[in-house]
């Protein structure tokens, strides 16, 4: 890497400064999640349908839901207090590397094991088929899913990495897609992103038609990471009712208000932050054909993006780093092909698992990303660095941005302008 450092050495990277982001605030505090829980599943509708001695199969997911631990433990205790027997199954995909080990970590990474949830938890890759979709496609399912008296799903509803339509992420998503396992998000996906909105809610079909869901509880969140709502609904509420509240998970996204810029660098990529690794609804980096709606804010637009670091929480999945233009060697040997490729051969988007050239410090990835940027001042180059797509509070913006900061309402700046901070191997961390 030697001449790549030479070429490179003399590009310069501009002092940053901290920018606050303003966002709505409305959540609920962590300490009424239960309270809301129960008033939300205790109707007549959801409560009165769960009868003493079924066995009730509680979904869990694989994305970084705020408070998920809490929210799934209050299902458990709500379903228990019914005289039923719950337990919760990973409703994942692919995700974990497509192995019941991989899905039970990642759940053990949010605190949900059968000692803090007060009940079996049983993960399984096997599935059963329940039938074909009007177009022919086999629709399948977790196997203790199917063999339980009644569904419960719990999801975090958002707007789709890859594709648009009235449901998107969400319950119906967790229906299909985590419910199905490997076979079922495989068949899903065959159909290929152009098609997803419209051939997600006939996989929904079959599923809802051959199961008793008993209720979905829905989850949004703010700008901030925290939750917003959680509503309960019964079957036929979650077709009726989740259009309306991924508009308004919509209108809560997190966003940089910052239009455009030269460079944008996030610090970590990782599936606990988005199915992507970044959601591009935010960075920009589509790896699909997603697109942001006409109408509404959308990602930033970067030149060029570095990704330099890989979350923990993700277990070496780098899905999404294929989107990137430059990354680190921290990152690529924390990678797992084995826990990724798996995700990426059930999605077919390839594309998102390829290496992007990278560097041996952050310092030089990101001297790297500048040296490639075309028709830009090079010697003030707009740049953004975001911890990751998910915590967006606060940012970093380099000198050239400071006045649109202070010109914009939702920004402040939160201090002086400093250097970078890198280490004496060129590193932040």
């Amino acid at each position: 890497m030697e001449t790549i450092t030479n070429l490179i050495k003399d590009t310069p990277i501009p002092k940053m400064v901290k920018v606050r982001q303003n966002f709505d605030k409305t959540c609920i505090p962590e300490s009424d999640i239960p309270g809301v829980i129960t008033r939300e599943l205790d109707r007549p509708e959801i409560g009165g349908k769960i009868q003493p001695g079924q066995k009730i199969a509680i979904t869990c997911g694989s994305r970084g839901i705020a408070n998920i631990a809490i929210i799934v433990k209050a299902i458990v205790d709500y379903v228990k207090a019914q005289g039923a027997n719950p337990f919760v199954f990973p409703a994942m995909g692919s995700h974990g590397g497509a192995t019941p080990e991989g899905q039970l970590e990642v759940l053990r990474s949010y605190h949900v094991t059968e000692e803090t949830m007060g009940c079996p938890i049983r993960a399984t890759m096997e599935t059963v088929y329940l039938g074909d979709t009007v177009e022919g496609s086999p629709v399948y399912q977790d196997k203790y899913a199917h063999e339980a008296d009644g569904v419960i799903l719990c999801g975090r509803i958002k707007a789709h990495t890859s594709f648009r339509g009235p449901y998107e992420s969400g319950l119906l998503k967790m229906s299909v897609i985590g419910m199905g396992k490997q076979h079922g998000a495989e068949s899903v996906h065959e159909s290929g992103f152009q098609n997803m909105g419209r051939v997600m809610p006939q996989f929904a079909r079959v599923v809802f038609d051959n199961t008793n869901i008993v209720a979905g509880v829905g989850i949004i969140e703010n700008a901030y990471d925290q939750t917003y709502k959680i509503a309960a609904l019964n079957a036929a509420e979650i077709w009726e009712q989740e259009p309306e509240l991924l508009k308004e998970a919509n209108r809560l996204l997190g966003r940089i208000w910052v239009d455009k810029t030269d460079v944008l660098v996030v610090d970590k990529l990782g599936k606990n932050i988005s199915g992507d690794g970044m959601d591009p609804n935010v960075s920009g980096t589509f790896g699909s054909p997603g697109r942001p709606r006409n109408g509404e804010p959308g990602p930033i637009l970067a030149q060029r993006t570095v990704v330099l670091d890989l979350t923990d929480e993700s277990h070496g999945n780098f899905n999404g780093i294929g989107v990137a233009d430059v990354t680190t060697k921290r990152l690529i040997d924390k990678s797992i092909v084995d826990v990724t490729y798996p995700n990426a051969l059930t999605s077919t988007l390839v594309n998102m698992v390829k290496m992007p050239i990278f560097a041996h410090s952050d310092e030089n990835a990101i001297k790297l990303a500048v040296r490639v940027c075309n028709m830009i001042d090079k010697q003030h180059p707009r740049i953004v660095r975001i911890a990751n797509t998910m915590e967006l509070s606060h940012i970093w913006v380099s000198e050239a941005l400071v006045e649109e900061v202070k010109d914009h309402p939702h920004m402040e700046l939160d201090g002086e302008l400093q250097d970078w901070g890198f280490d004496e191997n060129g590193n932040l961390w």
